[in-house]
């Protein structure tokens, strides 16, 4: 029989391994498995035990005595008296190196107060690295098991392991960067404490200004973002339900083949290939001006760059997003609620108007809130075709890596879009409110769904016909753009892009990746692949947390867990920066800040895919194999998640895409030893170099393809039916 205390006994062995022979701070330019055999040595490369007793390092021993007091739990019975023990060391052991780590900076005292009250501290420290990280898992480990033992989530020790882990991760890589970064806007040059600092910030005519309604040039920098948002976000809602309209009650099989097509491409290609093939067509060297200027002798101007530019590029690129989310809720309106509309002897054209479209109001607020977060935070498309027209992520962008390098601007602005991003938010919850729009029930439902009323057939055909033609044309001269030797003066075909920057050479000592593009590529693929399935398993596990078990505060988890998706990733990326560029958690110019910045980017799809999927799953399923006397991992292990296998593809799809094309959230991380694509192309767009930009992102369109068909591959399919399962023989073996 199984010790009900192995797994206690297990994080009290691994928290004092961690003291032991892990060394406790983060190496500087090298690897903390390198210095392994330094755990005894200096203050830098040595244990948790090593920095307390030798180094001086006195408050790490809150840790040890926390382990301590753990450890006496495991001479008192299961229960509310070991839960005592448990917590009381979990708490101390975590909360001491946790206070600890933000009060002692690397210069000492982090506070100013401090330093006034205990003097000037002749020790500091560093930011935590991999032993201190082991030993906070165990400590947390250890208080959740407290918490279990005390009766808290039915006393089940991996509920409430998950519970308090994921919560801990949640507030420090999410709640905790973005409030440091909007914390940021009060602080005044000085570094200090002002209310006053935001509003002389933010007070700025550059930000709020009106001159383009009394005649003048331009608008303030906050009006142009909420304009161009809720025009992008309107543009792509409409044109993305035409084409699922299109596609589900009009098109026939050689139609719905190509607006896949056309809604996968902006998924997998970086946001700003579409600002691109708009550039070769109506920048001031595109096809269309050089047709003028042949033609009519009109002169090529730049009147394309700007707002115009910028919104019919995020119609472009986002029109395929608000299609993918309409064509489902189509998918899900009962055709029995229309056949009893026209029972009741109501035409087509009423039926329409007053049964299927009130049907759509959740996607249609889903779509325009998805469009109005991916304008705003978009960053590429600004960047690529907004000439002088500047909005809230540029502006960013420049504040903290231009030459005025103003943290405390960047933090100001990142309020003006969140606050956009959760009034938007706030406000299509106002809209759906408590109101029910169930359409699919348990019951079958094998009706035929109703035919599209001839005017609207004719409207969407006039409408989605001409804006695929459109969207496919603006693809192809992206792709093209790298064959050709320049744009716009000499249309030769030419490989020359794709050497630039994927060149292979023989050298005396072999192969050399001689092109300039490798390091960015290879790179990316790493923190991508790294972050991917970190991305879909904590999404799992919440979506597992929020669908089949109930606590207090369960509520907020959800909240803080889709956070992310609220929060534009330009304004996520600045809070990176800020929160974790100090001690304790000093992450800023590593490759790991970048994969937990595409992990918590990413999270919320795994959650929703994740949730979406437990709701298919009869909660019987995961009672059989409890009262089978399984425990709530091996359930979750070998009933639940190879059910789960469709999710599971989704959210490690999307998470790699995501990442290989991300570019708002980490423009800001990068730097030149973890330089990725997206940055590298942006970079050649700066410099005028369309040929290798879209010569990278062609490469870049073949990568992500056969990377999704590799993760379907590996993954595979869920298998129904008690033939091709063996779950329970697999929890039971055969006594």
């Amino acid at each position: 029989m199984k010790s009900p205390n192995r797994a206690i006994q297990f994080w009290l062995v691994t928290g004092l391994l961690a003291f032991l022979v892990l060394p406790w701070y983060a190496i500087q330019d090298t690897a903390w498995y390198s210095v392994l055999t330094q755990i005894l040595g200096g203050a830098e490369t040595a244990n948790g035990l090593w920095q307390a007793l030798v180094h001086g390092r006195v408050w790490l021993l809150f840790g040890l005595l926390g382990l301590g007091l753990a450890a006496v739990s495991l001479a008192v019975p299961p229960g509310r008296a070991q839960s005592r023990w448990l917590l009381a060391g979990g708490l101390l052991g975590f909360l001491g190196l946790l206070l600890s780590g933000f009060m002692v900076g690397a210069r000492g005292w982090s506070f100013g107060f401090l330093n006034a009250q205990f003097g000037e501290l002749a020790i500091n420290q560093f930011g935590i690295g991999i032993g201190a990280f082991v030993a906070l898992l165990a400590l947390v480990m250890l208080g959740s098991a407290g918490v279990a033992r005390r009766g808290y989530f039915k006393g089940d020790l991996f509920v409430a392991s998950a519970v308090v882990g994921c919560s801990v991760l949640l507030l420090l890589f999410i709640a905790f960067p973005v409030t440091k970064a909007l914390y940021g806007a009060f602080l005044n040059e000085d570094g200090q404490w002002a209310l006053s600092a935001i509003f002389e910030r933010l007070g700025h005519e550059r930000i709020w200004g009106l001159n383009c309604l009394a005649g003048g040039v331009r608008c303030g920098v906050a009006w142009n973002t909420l304009f161009l948002a809720l025009l992008t976000a309107t543009g792509t809602t409409v044109l993305g339900t035409m084409m699922a309209l299109l596609a589900e009650r009009s098109a026939g099989p050689r139609v719905q083949t190509p607006l896949r097509v056309v809604a996968l491409l902006p998924i997998i290609t970086p946001p700003f290939v579409v600002g691109l093939g708009l550039i070769l067509l109506f920048g001031r060297a595109g096809i269309v001006n050089q047709f003028l200027e042949y033609a009519f002798g009109i002169a090529p101007t730049r009147w394309f760059y700007g707002l115009l530019g910028v919104w019919i590029a995020q119609l472009f690129a986002f029109t395929p997003i608000a299609f993918m989310i309409m064509r489902g809720v189509v998918q899900g309106v009962a055709p029995s609620l229309e056949e009893a509309a026209q029972t009741l002897r109501a035409n087509r054209r009423q039926t329409f108007f007053t049964v299927t479209l009130p049907l759509l109001k959740p996607g249609l607020a889903n779509a325009f809130l998805v469009g109005f977060i991916e304008s705003i935070a978009d960053f590429g498309n600004p960047v690529v075709v907004g000439g002088q027209f500047s909005v809230l992520s540029t502006d960013i962008f420049f504040a903290i890596v231009g030459a005025q390098y103003d943290q405390g601007r960047a933090a100001s602005l990142a309020w003006i879009l969140t606050v956009f991003a959760l009034a938007v938010f706030a406000l299509q919850r106002g809209v759906l409110g408590r109101q029910n729009y169930t359409t699919v029930s348990g019951k079958g439902d094998a009706g035929i769904p109703m035919a599209l009323p001839d005017t609207v057939r004719r409207v969407l055909n006039f409408v989605v016909y001409p804006w695929l033609a459109f969207t496919i044309v603006v693809y192809l001269f992206a792709f093209a753009g790298g064959f050709v030797q320049t744009w716009g003066r000499d249309y030769t075909l030419t490989l020359a892009h794709f050497k630039t920057a994927f060149g292979l050479e023989w050298s005396e000592f072999g192969l050399v990746w001689a092109g300039t593009a490798w390091n960015s590529l290879f790179t990316t693929l790493k923190l991508a692949g790294l972050s991917a399935p970190m991305t879909a398993m904590v999404g799992l596990m919440i979506a597992y947390l929020l669908a089949r078990t109930e606590f207090r505060g369960q509520g907020w988890f959800e909240f803080v867990a889709l956070l992310a998706f609220a929060i534009p990733g330009t304004v996520l990326g600045v809070s990176y920066i800020l929160a974790f560029n100090v001690p304790p958690v000093e992450l800023t110019g590593t490759g790991l800040i970048i994969v937990l910045c595409f992990m918590f980017r990413n999270l919320p799809v795994g959650v929703r895919a994740g949730t979406a999927a437990f709701k298919q799953l009869d909660k019987s399923l995961d009672e059989a194999s409890v009262m089978l006397r399984a425990s709530t991992f091996q359930t979750l292990r070998f009933v639940v998640l190879p059910l789960l296998k469709p999710a599971l593809v989704a959210a490690l799809v999307y998470s790699f895409v995501r990442a290989m094309t991300t570019v708002s959230a980490v423009i800001f991380l990068v730097t030149a030893e973890n330089e990725l694509a997206t940055t590298y192309i942006i970079g050649r767009v700066g410099n005028g170099d369309y040929g290798v930009a879209l010569a990278y992102c062609t490469v870049l369109i073949v990568l992500m393809s056969l990377s999704i068909a590799l993760i379907q591959l590996l993954v595979g399919e869920r298998k129904l039916g008690r033939r091709r399962t063996g779950v329970i023989a697999k929890i039971l073996p055969a006594h």
